[in-house]
């Protein structure tokens, strides 16, 4: 007997393959970050496309041939290639240093200082007609806060008469000359200057080396000996590779040229940092479960999780329809009563009382003289057997035989040969 299905086959499966596929993706998108809202947030960060972010110089270098890639923990920052970094004024400057001096024996790193404070247009109470996500409006400006960060360099703000940048075989005008900066150190070897006074607007990090690449692009010259490290740039005017910046194609041709001598014989991988800008993914089991070499083993899961809905899905022959637990009725009661008796293992207890049962209820059916002695009322009944012609018979010895009876069989035989006196003795 089975029950009518609710659903046919092929809805059951449709359900169970939506349900799992559509759990198996919020896994992923929890695991990658991709529930924590849009990148694109007007931020001066590599994935912003405001005048302040550097989506434009990403999208140039893309063009380009280079590969660019997005990093949202600092583990990221350990690999090869050049590193661009977009640190916020409140930045820790520790936590900086720390990552620029690991980088020191592991790839280029290129620095932007902020300067813009900048406010989302759609966050405005009254947002102009025609803006995009992540457009922005800008306010006043701002100076990094970098302690622990280079404490030897100092970086300052003042307009730029002109806005006129200069670097080798390259010129062009900043988009906002009345705010610009610049900044000042001994071991700074400029690329980029502005003014008259020669303001140092992007310059590398003379400490411990030097990398013939930038020396060429260099407006004056480093006597260090060649070193092991990797070049360190600090870009203090973010107008030159920003988004606002981006707007006039002599930056964005400097730009280039920029990098390619920074990242001079290593691969042309660039690797914009998104973490210092509050876009920071903590690693996690999830983001491990799809993350190489762990995403072979979550495949293998997800498999063997298929392949056991597959074989619950085809399984033999419909489902069964539910009984009732106890069947009415006086045979499902005596059943259940056996049961319960088998269950004991008390058997041997039913000997004494099934014979003393039935002796009496025969002496009641005979109409016999009610005697308080068992052997007495026994005795009557043997005499009746002999009545009937059946002296050979003896309800005593039968159901003596009953009492002493301890096995399952010695029992059932016993209740038998009873049964067989009790219908002759009531022909």
């Amino acid at each position: 007997m089975s029950a009518p299905a609710a659903f046919s086959r092929k809805a059951a499966l449709a359900i169970v393959a939506g349900g799992a596929g559509l759990f198996v993706l919020l896994l992923w998108l929890i695991g990658a970050g991709l529930a924590h809202g849009p990148l694109n947030d007007g931020g001066a960060h590599g994935a912003g496309k405001g005048l302040t972010g550097y989506a434009a110089l990403a999208l140039l270098l893309d063009r380009q041939g280079w590969e660019v890639h997005q990093a949202r923990n600092q583990g990221d920052l350990r690999a090869p290639g050049l590193v661009v970094l977009t640190p916020p004024a409140g930045a820790s400057g520790k936590d900086l240093a720390r990552v620029v001096d690991a980088r020191r024996t592991i790839g280029p790193t290129i620095v932007v200082t902020p300067k813009w404070a900048s406010l989302p247009l759609d966050k405005l109470p009254k947002p102009p007609p025609g803006a995009k996500p992540g457009w922005v409006t800008l306010g006043g400006g701002l100076m990094p806060e970098w302690k622990g960060f280079l404490d030897d360099i100092s970086v300052g703000s003042a307009p730029l008469p002109g806005g006129t940048w200069r670097a080798d075989h390259a010129e062009g005008t900043l988009p906002a000359p009345n705010l610009v900066l610049s900044g000042k150190g001994y071991k700074l070897v400029r690329l980029v200057e502005g003014g008259e006074e020669g303001r140092i607007l992007a310059a590398y990090v003379a400490d411990g080396g030097h990398w013939p690449a930038l020396d060429e692009l260099a407006l004056v010259g480093n006597e260090d000996p060649p070193g092991q490290r990797y070049p360190l740039v600090i870009v203090f005017e973010p107008d030159l590779l920003d988004n606002y910046g981006m707007t006039h194609k002599e930056a964005a041709f400097y730009a280039l040229r920029l990098f390619a001598a920074t990242a001079d014989g290593e691969p042309r991988t660039v690797t914009f940092d998104l973490s210092f800008n509050g876009f920071a993914r903590t690693p996690n089991l999830l983001t491990l479960a799809f993350t190489p070499p762990f995403l072979a083993a979550t495949l293998c899961l997800l498999l063997a999780a298929l392949l056991v809905g597959w074989r619950a899905f085809l399984r033999f022959g419909p489902a069964g329809a539910a009984h009732a637990e106890l069947a009415p009725g006086k045979a499902q009661l005596v059943a259940n009563a056996g049961g319960i008796v088998r269950r004991s293992r008390r058997l041997h207890l039913l000997g004494p009382p099934y014979a003393a049962l039935l002796r009496e209820r025969l002496a009641r059916a005979l109409a016999l003289p009610h005697m308080t002695d068992a052997a007495a009322t026994e005795a009557a009944l043997d005499r009746a057997l002999a009545a009937r012609g059946k002296p050979d018979l003896s309800f005593s010895a039968t159901a003596g035989a009953m009492r002493r009876a301890r096995r399952p069989a010695d029992l059932l035989r016993a209740a038998q040969s009873l049964a067989a006196l009790e219908r002759i003795l009531k022909r």
